[in-house]
């Protein structure tokens, strides 16, 4: 499994009991989605390893309390401690609509109801207070907010995602 092909899910954090369980971080909005799952891959010298999961549960709301096979002491899980764990693409919930995971637009068209096309979404910055996407027009880099407001459709069929932006906006960029 490579890493492509998976999304991350989070990291492990600490130690839990002597008896080698973890606690693990969720990067999700919906962490009870994953309690039950059966294996994890983790990540260890740059390799994507699976782990067996013998028993897991939300711990304090926002942390999964991990049992994983054949770590049985503290010395196993310091040996995989701040590892960031994975799962494979396909066990992405669906979203329907306008929901999107960041992944699965890039190489979307975008496409502005008054500007018209605009570009291709070459990247996601969501180190902002608002994630952006980062479109290539002809080697010029437009950035639009992804801003529920301003997306009228996402269409996946045609791989294109239609958005209305204040007046302006998409100007900004192509101003010499």
């Amino acid at each position: 499994m490579q890493k492509k092909d998976c999304f991350y899910l989070g990291k492990i954090v600490k130690k839990y009991s002597f008896k080698g369980e973890v606690l693990a971080k969720l990067d999700t909005d919906q962490p009870e989605i994953y309690e039950h799952l059966d294996a994890i891959f983790l990540e260890l010298r740059n390799n994507l390893v699976p782990f067996f999961v013998e028993s897991s549960q939300l711990h304090k709301s926002e942390l999964l309390r991990i049992k994983f096979e054949d770590v049985d002491t503290e010395a196993d899980a310091d040996a995989i401690m701040k590892s960031h764990l994975y799962l494979p693409l396909d066990l992405l919930p669906k979203l329907e609509g306008n929901k999107f995971y960041f992944h699965e637009i890039i190489g979307f068209n975008i496409t502005d109801v008054n500007f018209g096309n605009v570009g291709i979404i070459k990247d996601i910055n969501d180190s902002t207070a608002q994630s952006l996407f980062e479109i290539d027009r002809n080697g010029v880099e437009i950035l639009i907010p992804m801003n529920d407001e301003f997306i009228v459709k996402v269409d996946r069929d045609n791989k294109t995602i239609i958005v209305e932006t204040p007046e302006g906006l998409i100007d900004l960029y192509l101003e010499e």
